[in-house]
């Protein structure tokens, strides 16, 4: 698979540094910003990527790209990826999909009608461990409650505290605790059980309006699922899964996922670390790669499905703590 890389900040270094151990996936471009043009080259010539560009049009017209993977801001992943599919390229979005629900399913529709592959970048849902925590779930038995947290301090808070806002927590751009850290939480809960009948959110809501941590609610039949996410504290990051017969737990970073333990009632816990790649991200590529070169839009469907159930469930959170996106009313053309 020949992938094109649009960004050149945090995140895509770190995709550039797993797709070391993906043998599936070569880097063909980048396209950058003129401004980033220097770290741009500098990736380039780290990574050997022959070609580089500034413009986006010029690097979506490159033959040598089967997908593209948007790495930028999150308020840009709806119009690079709309440009991407309009231009017939397969895209890979990072995570969080787009700003609201809309942009979402404007964005699956269009995929859809082109027949091209689209995914949204969550790690987790393409982890080992992952697979097995979906087939451990059931020994639990009837579940009665779920609890995720994610809570890190982020390197851009104490800027946020002085009122520097750097785009991680810039409302304008889509930026926020939901839709960065919890968005694991959400994918996590939803990829297991499916939509939630309802949900709320209770936030710590910063001078610009935006959410630097909070605890959505998430009512299913039977139980409920807390999803709690801070960029403005830390704690032991992890998820439990409780039922009738028993718990599940995942310590860690939900984005790593390390390891699953499953506990029956009278029986010792049972521990499982079957991740295959040291680095996190490179699992979601392996797969990435593995359902193109199989043509297997169902899969591509399956991962539609969490991502527009996750959106729509992380709409509903933000509006009902009164977090409002410019995206809300008006739309990247």
């Amino acid at each position: 698979m020949k992938l094109g890389i649009a960004g050149s900040g945090g995140i895509v270094k770190e995709v550039l540094l797993a797709l070391q151990e993906v043998e599936e996936v070569q880097v063909t471009a980048i396209f950058v910003r003129p401004h980033s043009l220097e770290k741009g080259e500098a990736l380039a010539e780290q990574y050997h990527i022959p070609s580089i560009y500034t413009d986006y049009n010029e690097f979506l017209q490159n033959p040598n790209i089967d997908f593209v993977y948007i790495g930028l801001i999150n308020s840009a992943h709806f119009s690079y990826t709309r440009e991407a599919l309009l231009a017939g390229k397969n895209v890979i979005v990072e995570k969080p999909f787009a700003s609201n629900l809309r942009e979402v399913k404007l964005l699956a529709e269009l995929a859809q009608s082109k027949k091209l592959f689209l995914f949204e970048a969550v790690s987790l849902l393409h982890m080992p461990n992952y697979a097995k925590l979906r087939e451990l779930l059931p020994q639990l038995g009837r579940i009665t409650m779920v609890q995720a947290n994610y809570s890190q301090y982020s390197s851009r808070y104490d800027k946020y505290l002085q009122r520097e806002v750097l785009p991680a927590f810039d409302i304008n751009l889509s930026g926020g605790s939901l839709y960065d850290i919890n968005i694991y939480n959400l994918n996590l809960i939803i990829g297991l059980f499916g939509a939630p009948k309802s949900v709320s959110y209770i936030a710590n809501i910063g001078f610009n309006g935006i959410d630097t941590s909070g605890a959505a609610l998430l009512q299913y039949d039977g139980f409920p699922a807390i999803a709690t996410g801070a960029k403005d504290s830390d704690s032991p990051s992890g998820c439990t899964i409780q039922g009738e017969k028993g718990w599940l737990r995942c310590d860690g970073v939900p984005g790593e996922l390390p390891s699953v333990d499953l506990c029956l009632r009278k029986q010792e816990p049972e521990h499982y670390a079957l991740n295959s790649y040291s680095h996190r991200l490179a699992h979601e590529f392996k797969d990435f790669a593995d359902i193109f070169a199989a043509g297997d839009f169902a899969a591509r469907d399956h991962y539609l499905t969490i991502s527009l159930q996750v959106a729509e469930t992380a709409e509903k959170a933000r509006l009902s703590a009164g977090i409002h996106f410019p995206a809300d009313t008006t739309l990247d053309k």
